[in-house]
């Protein structure tokens, strides 16, 4: 999960959000990864390392600061990796520093129950001044927060979801896209490969759905990122699941894993699909699934055996390993996809402001020849 939300939901006290805003050549971490830092305590990260070390140490002297200073507010820093930090990445990160507080608040728990809602948003932040920030959704629908100055989306760079702008006045801005976990997995199954597989995935990018009927097999704790559903009728989920889901089905019945498997391969959008078992089982379903109507196409959709080539181990924490680095794979494909889309809204929303700034310079000029 993200672990900077869930910590700024529970923390009251002062802290400090730090973000990778820009990364040039090789860094620990992407642009838009987080940690937040309090007095006492890191939550989520930026790579770690001197980095880490020397974004904690600016943090906590914001913290000591008097609030009311603009140093204690915000702060925008440039790291050379290999130079300053003796760090073997060797590229330039910035970070951009956020002092979290009562105004910050209203558009950061906005901002979480969009992201548990599966909806995109993004947020921009004043790097030179502390006003609040503000929070748009995917299309640049304002939510929160004051208007967006009009001159900076015409600097958008529509590959790059997290960047600085500098407006025309030579202030610097974060704009920082906060894109929510498009993985989402329904696992059916709460047996010892099932458990080691919701495991391997609690601290992962992805909610997950955990499906069965014996309600007694779920553990007491879940993580954050796993719903349980105890249900005898477990085809009606899969009827209601959004397009994109992935399943993996794992039970303990071949029957059920078939009548699963049927109820899922009928679907019209599915991301992925996994069915334990041998080649001889999956020879076995597809002669059967085929008898029920089923089509040799969508049979090729069917993922079994289950897991990375070359592993071979039946224990149930090896099995999860590969699966879960399976998926994984699968999901970043569909993450490259997510942020291709986002830059698509982004140039979108840049144009169509960069056209009504060129007509409102235009009717600026018919007033002025007006009055001449």
């Amino acid at each position: 999960m993200k672990l900077w939300l869930n910590a700024i939901a529970s923390q009251s006290i002062p802290k400090i959000l730090v973000t990778v805003a820009t990364v040039l050549g090789s860094g620990p971490r992407e642009p838009g990864a987080k940690m937040l830092v309090t007095a006492d305590e890191l939550f989520d990260t930026i790579g770690g390392g001197h980095l880490e070390m020397k974004a904690t140490e600016i943090s906590r002297s914001m913290l000591a600061m008097p609030e009311s200073e603009l140093a204690a507010q915000r702060r925008y820093e440039r790291f050379p990796l290999g130079p300053s930090l003796g760090q073997c990445c060797g590229g330039v990160v910035h970070l951009a520093f956020e002092r979290v507080q009562a105004d910050s608040l209203t558009y950061l728990n906005c901002l979480n129950q969009r992201w548990r809602l599966g909806q995109d948003s993004w947020r921009l932040l004043a790097l030179d001044s502390a006003q609040a920030p503000t929070l748009c959704d995917a299309n640049g629908t304002h939510l929160t927060g004051p208007a967006w100055p009009t001159d900076l989306p015409v600097q958008i760079d529509t590959n790059t979801p997290c960047q600085v702008l500098t407006d025309t006045a030579g202030q610097r801005w974060l704009l920082d896209s906060c894109l929510a976990y498009r993985a989402h997995l329904m696992l059916f199954g709460a047996g010892h490969v099932g458990a080691a597989i919701a495991r391997a995935m609690a601290e992962l990018p992805c909610r997950i759905t955990w499906v069965d009927e014996r309600e007694d097999m779920f553990p007491t704790r879940l993580a954050a990122n796993v719903t349980v559903e105890a249900t005898d009728t477990p085809e009606a989920l899969i009827a209601k699941a959004a397009p994109g889901t992935s399943f993996l089905v794992l039970t303990h019945s071949h029957a059920l894993d078939q009548k699963l498997s049927e109820y899922i391969l009928r679907l019209p959008d599915v991301g992925w699909f996994g069915l334990i078992g041998s080649q001889t089982k999956r020879v076995q379903f597809e002669r059967r699934l085929r008898e029920r109507g089923i089509p040799a196409t969508r049979l090729n959709d069917m993922v079994c055996p289950i897991g990375l080539p070359g592993i071979h181990g039946k224990q149930p924490a090896v099995i999860a390993a590969s699966v879960v680095a399976q998926l994984l794979q699968v999901w970043e494909e569909h993450e490259i996809h997510q942020q291709k889309e986002l830059s698509r809204v982004l140039a979108r929303i840049g144009a169509d402001v960069s056209v009504s700034n060129r007509e409102k310079r235009a009717l600026d000029e018919c007033h002025s020849l007006a009055k001449r």
